[in-house]
């Protein structure tokens, strides 16, 4: 009976939470958040989110229990894949701005976006959390912000029976504030899934879900960027490419992935 009245807070404040607030919709790039004239601008990241495998629709806590069991190899192998060159991610960001004349400041520790306050605004196209502060603090009038919330895998459940094969999956938001007035100059949701044409359940290793996980870091990876590298140059945008495909293809290697 506690479990049951648990359940039915948790519910209803999620469900009072997302009543609360305005989705936010895609924004698109600002022209005066590119080049000379945007002034000084900052790229961070937050920490890469620890590799999983999501279970959506296992909602009951024994239909998660269950879930959790059934697909507990494949998150004991999701844990073990690398981010490969996730992480260099908002440096890729900040050679295509400068290539577009930015100034710009790669901030290197990890962005807590739980760590600034709310901001007032309810409207859409202004960030919820107030990123002033960090106006001062860096030396920046405007701030990119690479925000990956969702890696590894994910199945989706009706209770506890699944209705799909496992999904490599990279989720996140990129977006562009406006320190000035909090406001989004962009906002691009990113959610990439790629199933696997192989047969998926191959444990330990699963190579065809493995595959499909680095197929998706680079599709995830190209769709932050591409939206900032439209006026790049080509030759540019090849250099930058180029580094990309290397890295990942030694990654890959050193993980006995077959490409």
């Amino acid at each position: 009976m506690k479990i049951r009245c648990w359940l039915m807070i948790v519910v209803a404040s999620v469900v009072g939470a997302g009543c609360a607030s305005v989705p936010q919709n895609p924004v698109a790039l600002s022209n005066e958040a590119i080049g000379p004239q945007a002034g000084r601008m900052g790229v961070a990241m937050t920490a890469l989110p620890k590799l999983d495998t999501q279970l959506p629709g296992a909602h009951c806590l024994l239909c998660l229990m269950l879930a959790s069991g059934a697909n507990s190899s494949l998150t004991t192998h999701a844990r073990t894949l690398p981010y490969e060159d996730l992480p260099r991610l908002k440096h890729e960001a900040a050679d295509l701005l400068r290539k577009k004349g930015n100034d710009v400041t790669v901030i290197e520790e990890d962005l807590k976006l739980d760590d600034l306050p709310d901001f007032g605004a309810k409207e859409t196209n202004f960030a919820r959390k107030d990123f002033s502060s960090l106006r001062q603090k860096f030396k920046i009038d405007r701030l990119l912000v690479i925000n990956i919330t969702g890696l590894g895998f994910i199945r989706t459940y009706s209770a506890y029976i699944p209705t799909s094969d496992p999904k490599a999956l990279l989720e996140g938001t990129g977006y562009i504030v406006n320190l000035k007035n909090n406001s989004y100059e962009w906002y691009e949701p990113i959610s990439i899934t790629k199933s696997t044409d192989l047969n998926w359940d191959e444990p330990p290793t699963f190579p065809g879900l493995t595959n499909a996980y680095f197929q998706v870091l680079e599709i995830g990876k190209d769709s932050f960027l591409k939206p900032l590298a439209a006026d790049v140059p080509v030759a540019a945008r090849e250099v930058i490419g180029n580094a990309t495909s290397q890295a990942s293809a030694s990654t890959a290697s050193s993980q006995g992935i077959r490409q």
